[in-house]
Parts: structure tokens; sequence; C-alpha cells
């Protein structure tokens, strides 16, 4: 069995005025306990394009997605439309359902019974690099 890899988590970083230096130990914190709730149905993708950027999720970023979750209203999915793959908000309707972008510049993809929808997975995290 592997060992778990673990990285020292601080409870509090002040993010206004700095606070006195101080040397407080932190708990240790393995990343993939924060990320991963269930481990078989969870999966990282690389995103390319900038149409969800308004939910901040950039171009590059890695996306944590648990196709375990359940769709709702409002969720951000991973889509697999027409034979392609997308990130959108899902907003559910009686007859259809759009998948929206937040970046303005982008147009909701309208899915009718005309179209082959499967919502892959639910987007549980965003992975950053600055």
């Amino acid at each position: 069995m592997a060992e778990k890899e673990s990285v020292e988590l601080f409870e509090s970083i002040h993010a206004g005025f700095p606070s006195p230096a101080e040397d407080i130990p932190g708990k240790s914190l393995d990343i993939k306990d924060l990320l991963i709730k269930n481990p078989a149905s969870t999966f990282f993708a690389r995103v390319q394009g900038e149409s969800m950027s308004g939910d901040g999720i950039s171009d590059g970023d890695i996306i944590v997605i648990d196709k375990s979750e359940q769709a709702r209203d409002g969720s951000i999915a991973v889509c697999y439309v027409d034979g392609e793959f997308t990130v959108k908000r899902l907003e559910f309707h009686k007859d259809y359902i759009l998948l929206k972008p937040s970046n303005a510049k982008y147009s909701p993809i309208k899915v009718t019974a005309d179209n082959n929808l499967i919502v892959w997975g639910i987007v549980k995290f965003v992975i950053k690099k600055f």
C-alpha cells in the first residue's frame, strides 16, 4: 500500500494586515483527502478555453470532477454533448437544458431531445497555478 503524502496545513493565514510572525505548527493534510471524496469516480482534467472564467475556471486550470455526484440546477458540470466534451453550468428547463458559460463572450448551448447529452461529472474543485 502506498504511503500517504501530506503537507502541513496552517489553520489561519491573514489576508489583511499581517500578524506578528509566529512559528505555529499546523496540522498534517493529505491533499488527496481534501480533493477526492470518491476515488473510484474522481478524475482530473486540464481546462482549455475561457468560457467559464466568470466562475474562476481559466485556460490551463485543472478541474477535479466527481462522476458520482448528482447533477443539479446550477451545477458546474463536464458534459458530453453531440460527441464533444465541454464544461458549463447546468440550467434545467421543462423541455430543454441550457449549458451556460460564465463568460459573456460565449453563448449558451441549448440541449433538447434532439441532442445526445451525457452529464459526465460535476466539478468539485479548481486547481490554479499563479
